[in-house]
């Protein structure tokens, strides 16, 4: 999946040229589809919870998201939270393995991500996306006594951060995987250490401006797209150090690109009340992604006022699936430390 703030991977021409050569083919091969078979939902990608009823779900602050739980309802819970803005869960799912240490997981596709409804793009808003989690958590909550605890990895670690900033006596622990800063600042200057091909700009636009003659602009159809273009984070030699595919539902399209256009124009801060959250903070970075390495891991996590930071070794950005093994044990051994 894209799980950074922005999917950006610097490519050869060389790629480039496979990965264009990949969308013509898809393209012809969607071009023999009858047009309103085209149209049917589920055709292009899987369907989203209101859509299809048999998928779990929960109905909260207006929208309908794709949700699971885990474990014991009245053991202390832990929200696992997904990168994007746009991700999906999927590839959190090892975090159930926490039922076993005492916790109850909770994990969702955000608003207008993975399988969870899709909204139009004037909605989105930072505290949109805070207010939502929010209600998750009050959703399962089974009373006021029930200590919580987030963990989150790349845009994921970003949310979590926000909700503390805005609630730091509700939460009892944070596990942070490389997110990409805590300020809209931080996380830009991140972004352009890695960035040459960004889903909407002009060049990406180009480079799917063929498939746009086929599939039209409903949201199936531009997270497909969106899905055609995630292929270039796993381009060899990308900068994050991402090693291969990992398991993700759907994209979301609209949901990525209306988070992106608000930061750009209103920005962010989400430090301004961290130093009331005295608990420790695990920060985790890898050390194969060369855009973040242990300066910017220092820099982002500092704005906490006990900060226990660790590298994971031997792996890229997406550390909480490839390196599920070195992980797990590290945000095992904090959580049952704060719990």
């Amino acid at each position: 999946m894209i799980s950074s703030m922005i999917s950006a991977i610097e490519i050869s021409s060389r790629q480039a040229h496979k990965i264009l050569l990949l969308c013509v083919m898809l393209m012809a091969v969607l071009n023999s589809c009858e047009t309103h078979e085209m149209d049917e939902p589920g055709l292009l990608v899987p369907l989203t919870v209101d859509e299809d009823p048999s998928l779990p779900s929960i109905s909260v602050n207006g929208t309908q998201l794709h949700a699971e739980s885990f474990g014991n309802p009245n053991d202390p819970m832990l929200v696992a939270l997904h990168g994007g803005p746009g991700g999906d869960y999927r590839y959190l799912l090892n975090c159930a393995e926490f039922v076993n240490d005492g916790f109850f997981v909770v994990m969702y596709d955000q608003r207008g991500s993975g399988l969870s409804k899709r909204h139009d793009e004037k909605i989105y808003t930072v505290q949109l996306f805070i207010d939502d989690l929010d209600a998750v958590i009050h959703h399962y909550r089974k009373d006021s006594a029930q200590k919580i605890f987030l963990l989150g990895q790349s845009w994921g670690a970003m949310l979590a951060t926000a909700y503390v900033n805005q609630n730091p006596g509700k939460i009892s622990g944070l596990v942070l995987a490389e997110p990409g800063g805590f300020t809209w600042k931080d996380t830009k200057d991140y972004i352009e250490r890695f960035q040459t091909l960004q889903l909407f700009d002009e060049a990406s636009n180009d480079f799917v401006y063929l498939d746009q003659f086929v599939t039209g602009d409903d949201h199936r159809v531009l997270d497909y797209k969106a899905g055609l273009m995630a292929a270039a984070d796993f381009a060899e030699g990308n900068k994050t150090g991402v090693e291969g595919l990992e398991p993700n539902w759907r994209f979301g399209a609209i949901c990525h690109k209306a988070s992106l256009d608000y930061a750009e124009k209103y920005g962010f801060d989400f430090t301004t009340n961290l130093n009331q959250f005295n608990t420790k903070v695990l920060f985790v970075y890898s050390e194969l992604n060369e855009a973040y390495g242990k300066k910017h891991a220092e820099k982002v996590s500092s704005v906490y006022p006990n900060v226990q930071l660790e590298e994971i070794l031997g792996q890229g950005h997406e550390m909480t699936y490839f390196g599920w093994n070195k992980f797990y044990p590290l945000a095992k051994n904090y959580l049952n430390e704060v719990k």
